[in-house]
């Protein structure tokens, strides 16, 4: 298993800390701590110095054998409210502290000025999601390892002949659900949408009782959880036959999202590649049914930065994993959409200067089972 490097991202974020013309930042989002430090528990707060000698962890009685394992490179305090505790704790070491406005509650933010006893509290603003957009190599290959377990899954269903007509959409998604658990997953990266018929039409359509019939497009999109990284991967297949109109759509859909993924390049916007899938999809007159946005960035989070949509204009960077999901839906009838994940690579061989890696394998040729 890779090991990741844990300490190195606290001293990338002690740069930011130092931009911000803070002393230290308080981290309480979990999924932030848990990039940090590695650890996966339900409780915790860790502050992060502009120096190391200020950093601290610290969580409840509950996960102190835990926290040996996971964080023993850092020292311990052991507190109900962790993030009060810990500020208790350096209060009077710091005089500026960041802090994660964007994930505190009203509430929450007075209890830390509270115990934070007169120290400058400033918004550490959204810098370890911005850290967290770069992948590393251990990283990379979980996200990898993750995609592999969804792929294995969807054929191992497929083989089986899991997606037949007389099936339920939920009786589908607890078969592939089951799969991606036995082959390994810690858990289904979000609730598995299994849409069949008109259904398919709906882009984020919980399953249901509906039962698969002959002449339907069912529209499958999971993924699945290893070590705290995520897949997400998207396939629609046509059952018994497909229709003029079904095929019209999914090689429309196909070929936007071909032209979206040939489109990822270091230093455009996520805007700029929206864009390009969007306007083939206009341009056949279904631009209107393309309502969500083109894609994302995963890890961590099945939905983190950078984004693939028209209010992106942030840059795509070296490292960044994102998805290339454009779709056409077609409202009483159905719809197709098609999902990869893919981390770009700055390669001054490749064209323009950015290699991408697939990671989601399963074959996106038009499918009739």
């Amino acid at each position: 298993m890779p090991e990741l490097e844990h300490a190195t991202r606290r001293d990338n974020l002690r740069r930011k800390i130092a931009g911000l013309g803070a002393d230290a930042a308080l981290i309480t989002n979990l999924l932030n701590i848990r990039y940090l430090t590695g650890f996966t528990g339900s409780n915790a707060a860790l502050i992060v110095g502009a120096d190391a000698a200020r950093d601290l962890f610290s969580t409840d009685g509950r996960y102190v054998e835990q926290s040996k394992t996971q964080v023993p490179d850092l020292p311990l305090l052991v507190g109900r409210a962790s993030g009060q505790a810990v500020l208790a704790e350096v209060g009077s070491s710091v005089q500026t502290l960041a802090y994660e406005t964007h994930v505190t509650s009203v509430d929450e933010a007075k209890a830390l000025a509270d115990a934070a006893q007169g120290v400058r509290m400033i918004s550490l603003q959204s810098a370890v999601e911005d850290l967290r957009a770069i992948k590393d190599d251990g990283e990379i290959e979980l996200l990898r390892q993750a995609a592999h377990i969804a792929d294995q899954a969807l054929a191992d269903l497929v083989a089986a002949g899991g997606i037949a007509p007389g099936r339920s959409e939920r009786e589908i998604a607890l078969d592939l659900d089951f799969r991606m658990l036995h082959l390994g997953a810690e858990t289904v990266s979000f609730e598995t949408i299994v849409a069949t018929g008109p259904n398919s039409a709906i882009p984020h359509h919980s399953p249901g009782d509906r039962v698969l019939e002959a002449g339907d497009l069912i529209k499958i999109d999971f993924g699945s959880t290893y070590r705290g990284y995520h897949s997400d991967m998207t396939r629609t297949y046509a059952v018994g036959h497909v229709a003029d109109w079904q095929r019209e759509i999914y090689e429309l859909v196909a070929q936007a999202q071909r032209a979206g993924a040939e489109a990822l390049r270091i230093g455009r916007t996520g805007k700029e590649i929206d864009t390009v899938s969007r306007d083939i999809i206009a341009a056949a007159g279904y631009g209107e049914t393309f309502a969500h946005s083109l894609g994302h960035g995963v890890g961590l989070d099945v939905h983190e930065a950078p984004n693939l949509s028209q209010l992106a204009e942030t840059k795509l960077e070296d490292r960044v994993c994102v998805t290339v999901e454009p779709g056409v839906y077609l409202a009483g009838r159905g719809g197709v959409r098609i999902e990869d994940t893919l981390v770009l690579h700055e390669d001054a061989s490749a064209a323009g200067g950015t290699r991408t890696d697939l990671l989601t394998m399963t074959s996106k040729d038009l499918v009739v089972l």
